[in-house]
Order: C-alpha cells, then sequence, then structure tokens
C-alpha cells in the first residue's frame, strides 16, 4: 500500500540522501509478480529489510520516474530479477540504467537473479535490443543495452527451471 511522502517520517525533501531502502526490487511484472518476486518480497520484509516494490510503494497519480528513480537512489540494495521478459520493457530498462549508473558512482550492491533465464541470453539480447516506439531514441537503446550487458556479466544467483520428473 502506497504511503504519502508526507506521512512517512523517514523521507526527506531530498531522496537521493538518506538511505530510505534497504533493498530496491526490480522485476517484470508480468513474468514474475505474483510467482517468485512476490515471495522474495515478502521473505525480506519478514526478514525486516525494507524493500520497495512498484507497486507498494508509488503514490498513485506521481509521475512514474521520478518516483523510481529517487527510490532507487535511496536504496542500499537493488536486486535485479532478470526473467525472460525484463529486457522489453522500457521501464524495466530505465531502471536498470538507472541502477548500473548508481552501482558505478557510489557503494551501492547489485544482485542479479536470474530467473529461468540464462545470462549468456540476456548478453546477446543486448546486441539486439529494438524498440519501435517513436519516443525511444538511438541514445535510450544504446544506454540500456550497455547497462543490460553489464548486469549480464555480474556474477549473481541463476534460477533455472526444473523439470517435473
Amino acid at each position: 500500500m502506497a504511503t504519502s511522502k508526507s506521512q512517512n517520517p523517514s523521507s526527506s525533501s531530498n531522496p537521493e540522501l538518506n538511505g530510505r531502502y534497504d533493498i530496491f526490487l526490480s522485476f517484470r511484472g508480468s513474468d514474475t509478480r505474483y510467482k517468485f518476486t512476490d515471495h522474495l518480497y515478502h521473505a525480506f520484509k519478514r526478514e525486516g529489510f525494507q524493500t520497495f516494490r512498484d507497486d507498494d510503494e508509488i503514490d498513485r497519480g506521481h509521475v512514474i520516474k521520478p518516483e523510481l528513480r529517487g527510490a532507487i537512489m535511496s536504496s542500499k540494495t537493488s536486486v535485479i530479477v532478470l526473467s525472460k521478459n525484463y529486457a522489453n520493457s522500457t521501464a524495466c530498462l530505465f531502471e536498470l540504467q538507472t541502477i548500473i549508473e548508481l552501482c558505478k558512482k557510489s557503494n551501492h550492491f547489485v544482485l542479479p537473479v536470474f530467473y529461468e533465464v540464462e545470462p549468456s541470453v540476456l548478453k546477446e539480447k543486448s546486441n539486439n535490443l529494438v524498440f519501435e516506439k517513436k519516443e525511444v531514441s538511438p541514445e535510450k537503446v544504446t544506454g540500456w543495452s550497455a547497462a543490460l550487458k553489464e548486469v549480464a556479466s555480474m556474477a549473481g544467483m541463476v534460477f533455472r527451471k526444473e523439470s517435473d520428473g
């Protein structure tokens, strides 16, 4: 459930200056929201980690990108659940690029979780990102490709689909 910034005593006028969240959880909702990511989110909460998940924390009616950027910047850690359709989402790629940029200029920790997708597949996809939307500039695609390639090269956790037999 979203909380208003004025009601949250830990927020300040500049969320980039305080560690408001322990974990920023980045994921493709249609792939993992009600499966893996939901279980992960609740496990973090049970352990006492203040965790940002977009469907709970963004105040409806706010412009999404600045709110997401603020949440990323005010988090100590990002857990990126990379799934087969993660890189098809411009919103996910915006989050990913912001996370990677923060990681490069601070001590922000990033844990990639490869959920039913191999890192090598994401590296290959990073070379072939194509968006037909008019508002997606070639510069954005280049930045997103670089961020995807970088996260696919990081050591992370790989969860493969288990067979039933």
